[in-house]
């Protein structure tokens, strides 16, 4: 979930030049190399542009000027950084520059955790946690098993050679995992899942859209949207109602039982419940996407991943005494969160002036970290556009550094909340797939990856099975 507080949304490259060129900051420059502004006002926002996203834009200046550079996002002076020495430098750094989620406000509320930053949003982070600990997932894996039969046996009653839709069924599962989990039986019925999909699927619409179209504020496109999204709050609310009149047993406290605990006010209550919801289940579908996708193009690591499966669990259900003897399996999700760059960056801000990398940062400056900048680094994952798992073996891990490889941030204690959910979540839908059924890519597709918030294909992926 790459960072409840990263957000897993899809955003196009564009999105954050945009966002912060209508907020702008700092005007001055520090001593960090990087391009010159193309122009005073957009100032390297066509450069972002042509690269084609973000990433690709860090990628691109990080090979020309080195682990630290600076760009200039509209009149907002951005500094970036790309190596585990200097993430070590910015670790203690809790606060995220809020503007650059500042598009998000229509949807999720100007209270939302996204938001959250100094005591108000350590404290928040740290109520939170306590539904995400170790301990706590423990009772999550009943839920993910029964979800995960449930796709198990959709899958079984396609006939053979059927295309799948690999993102659709993946995001689905993703959804429901998280509705039902973390936020309780309300979501059992199929159709309030769905409903809830559909409603989401309007607002996400709409806000892609007003990347290069704003509509007017009472057009139809913005009437269809302030539906979608208050029928999504009316569902969020109805939930919470619910769960208020029929609390948890001693515990088996959720986390919107501890949302309902700690929130102070309702819109703060409601725009974290949908702000948790989003961030859980968009990127763990595409995780789980881009897993299936490189095994499906894979076979060997495919057959590795399964024959490990039956040795170590023989026809054990996966828990959480056993996950972490899936090894290998483990390796796959982990070169799955690397070579497809899940999680492209993350970013904090101080506000004061400070150094970095023996540069002054000027206050309020962004500070990107660029992670997928450094999960791509030829000097560390030699031939990195090489799905390898073996990287991750033990011995190939040691001789990194911890920071060279954090999929889901690192700094300030703000590391995703979710990360040991996604791997249990995930781990239990590979085990119950791959036991039965092998994945084969649709010929003639070209899968190209989108790098936003969390990286999506560019189109559906179509995949069949076998039954093993």
């Amino acid at each position: 979930m790459l960072d409840f507080a990263i957000f897993a949304v899809t955003f196009v490259g564009g999105l954050i030049a945009v966002v912060i060129y209508l907020y702008p900051g700092s005007s001055k420059r520090s001593s960090i190399p990087g391009p010159d502004p193309t122009t005073e006002e957009d100032g390297n926002l066509a450069d972002i542009k042509r690269a084609g996203s973000l990433h690709e834009f860090l990628l691109d200046i990080h090979k020309q000027y080195g682990p630290i550079a600076s760009f200039w996002m509209g009149q907002q002076f951005v500094a970036s950084v790309a190596s585990a020495d200097l993430y070590k430098e910015h670790q203690n750094v809790f606060d995220r520059p809020p503007e650059l989620f500042k598009l998000l406000e229509i949807l999720i509320g100007t209270k939302s955790i996204q938001y959250a930053n100094k005591q108000d949003g350590r404290t928040r982070r740290k109520n939170y946690d306590e539904a995400l600990t170790h301990d706590a997932i423990k009772k999550y894996y009943e839920t993910f098993q029964i979800i995960a039969n449930d796709l198990s046996e959709k899958f079984s009653s396609l006939v053979k050679e059927e295309h799948i839709a690999l993102s659709q069924y993946m995001s689905a599962y993703a959804l429901k995992v998280v509705l039902l989990t973390l936020m309780g039986d309300t979501f059992k019925d199929d159709k309030e899942v769905l409903e809830f999909r559909r409603l989401y699927d309007i607002a996400w619409s709409e806000i892609e859209k007003q990347l290069t179209d704003v509509p007017e504020p009472d057009s139809q496109r913005m009437k269809t949207f302030k539906d979608a999204r208050d029928k999504l709050y009316k569902i969020i609310k109805r939930t919470l109602e619910h769960r208020k009149k029929n609390p948890a047993k001693k515990g088996e406290l959720l986390l919107i039982d501890i949302l309902i605990e700690h929130c102070q006010d309702e819109e703060t209550l409601l725009s974290d419940t949908l702000s948790f919801v989003i961030g859980g289940f968009q990127t763990t579908g595409n995780l789980l996407t881009w897993c299936f996708y490189f095994l499906a193009t894979h076979q060997d690591i495919q057959d590795k991943v399964q024959k490990e499966i039956k040795s170590v669990l023989g026809s054990n259900d996966v828990d959480h005494t056993n996950i972490n003897d899936l090894v290998y399996l483990r390796h796959v999700i982990n070169e799955t969160l690397r070579c497809a760059v899940i999680a492209p960056w993350a970013a904090r801000f101080q506000d004061f002036d400070y150094e970095l990398g023996g540069h002054k940062i000027p206050k309020n400056t962004p500070v990107i970290h660029a992670l997928g900048v450094t999960q791509q680094d030829e000097a560390i994952w030699p031939v990195p556009n090489r799905f390898d798992p073996d990287r991750f073996s033990e011995e190939n891990s040691k001789k990194r550094q911890r920071l060279a490889f954090q999929p889901f941030g690192f700094a300030g204690k703000r590391i995703c909340p979710g990360y040991r959910y996604a791997y249990a979540e995930s781990t239990v839908c590979f085990v119950t797939l791959l036991r039965k059924f092998k994945f084969n890519m649709v010929e003639g597709q070209v899968i190209t990856p989108v790098h936003g918030l969390v990286t999506h294909p560019s189109e559906e992926v179509w995949i069949t099975i076998d039954k093993r």
